[in-house]
């Protein structure tokens, strides 16, 4: 169990609690199916250079971490493998990487040994962190938190964790994806499938195509008035687009479709004060 240090380096189990009904879900969800990202999880550990999403779009372009973490605490909420966890690592920064899956957290930690680095990676849930308020000056996901976690809840927990003046980015679906993704799960198209006003959560369990977990998403009007009402400030906003040079299917977006359209968000927050 961690004892909220963050200085031990390994993997460390939280006492179980009742978990809300998409927790459970996409715990199970990822722990069955861990084994298929340990390829891209040695991958992107052996990366010199962080590359992001499922277009693989260069840190140089997109900026998601600081140049320098030299004695910076980061987060990263929603960790899977541990690969960003260990870009900020080498960047000089006092990583914690939580996930909701133990499976996954298996790998990232014999990644972290094999490579050794020294992260504290914790299993356990990113709306509610076991670290004291303002214990971070840095935090961020990438197809963790950003859509495996209530929005409304996972924010203000992000916020609670920061100091003041520190940063939040996050990258994962964006909206438009969600309407173009017809009801079966297949691939985008360009008809709009599902209400955009009032979206939140998803639910493909039962779907015909790749069927699994609970994601979450929101308008863009109600991502910018939580983080207002949360206390964050707007950084930036990416819409990311796919490489001219894309010809292939990554997941459910055609890259024909993500040439024209956007498949993925980045926001960029502070925190007021």
């Amino acid at each position: 169990m961690s004892d909220n240090s963050g200085n031990s380096g390994g993997s460390h189990r939280l006492k179980d609690k009742q978990l809300a009904e998409h927790v459970a879900e996409n715990r199970s969800y990822w722990d069955g199916m861990a084994s298929d990202w340990v390829g891209a999880g040695q991958r992107s550990w052996q990366q010199d250079s962080p590359t992001w999403g499922i277009w693989g779009l260069p840190e140089s372009q997109l900026q998601l971490l600081p140049v320098d973490m030299t004695g910076m605490k980061a987060i990263e909420l929603g960790c899977g493998t541990g690969y960003v966890a260990a870009w900020m690592t080498r960047r000089g920064a006092h990583v914690t990487g939580i996930d909701n899956s133990l499976e996954q957290l298996k790998t990232a930690e014999r990644l972290m040994k094999e490579y050794e680095l020294e992260v504290d990676f914790i299993h356990g849930n990113a709306e509610d962190v076991p670290y004291p308020d303002a214990s971070f000056d840095f935090a961020i996901n990438e197809y963790g938190a950003a859509i495996w976690c209530d929005p409304l809840v996972w924010i203000p927990e992000a916020y609670r964790l920061l100091k003041p003046g520190g940063c939040l980015t996050f990258l994962g679906t964006h909206p438009i994806a969600i309407l173009a993704t017809p009801d079966d799960g297949s691939n985008c198209d360009e008809s709009l499938h599902r209400p955009y006003f009032g979206m939140h959560q998803q639910d493909w369990r039962n779907v015909e195509h790749d069927p699994g977990g609970i994601e979450f998403n929101l308008s863009h009007s109600d991502w910018y008035h939580l983080f207002q009402n949360t206390g964050f400030e707007v950084l930036d906003y990416l819409e990311l687009q796919a490489p001219e040079d894309s010809s292939e299917t990554k997941f459910s977006i055609p890259a024909g479709w993500g040439q024209k359209w956007p498949s993925e968000q980045v926001w960029k927050l502070r925190k007021k004060g």
